[in-house]
């Protein structure tokens, strides 16, 4: 018998451990014999705003499905970004694929000045002062993930 989780789960009230984003939902086809096969990919984002993030991409038949895997990969992967206060330790200039990224700490009160996919991961990992300009590619998913590469690559300072 194949059900879903959700429904059989009950509704405790208790607030969730981390928050969850989703950045792009894309519907693909595939051409076959018996015509096109349609199915869905989800970038999503989950973050539990203390210097936790996870980045996941999930693929399936439907949306919710593809969002749902997308978010257990996602927080099956978590890495801890170093934070200075509400901003980041240090800048950083990331090449990852097409996607160029540079971030820069900002002072307190600035607020997040970067794009949508940036600002994604900045806000779920709990970054509240930051600069972020990215640069060569509009493509959500290798900004979403420059920036998770990027979060990763900090080091500590005190």
């Amino acid at each position: 018998m194949a059900y879903s989780r959700n429904y059989n789960r009950p509704n405790t009230g208790e607030p969730k451990e981390f928050e969850e984003k989703v950045v792009s939902v894309n519907r693909v086809s595939k051409k076959t014999k018996g015509g096109n096969k349609v199915s869905f990919s989800a970038l999503v984002v989950v973050g539990d705003r203390k210097g936790r993030v996870g980045v996941g991409l999930g693929k399936a038949a439907d949306v919710s499905s593809a969002m749902q895997k997308g978010s257990s990969y996602a927080k099956k992967h978590l890495i801890t970004v170093p934070l200075k206060g509400t901003t980041i330790p240090h800048e950083m200039r990331i090449k990852l694929g097409a996607a160029k990224l540079i971030m820069k700490p900002a002072p307190p009160g600035s607020g997040v000045i970067a794009g949508g996919a940036v600002r994604a991961v900045v806000d779920a990992a709990g970054i509240k002062d930051v600069v972020a300009k990215i640069l060569g590619t509009a493509n959500k998913a290798s900004n979403v993930r420059a920036t998770f590469y990027a979060l990763g690559k900090f080091k500590k300072t005190e």
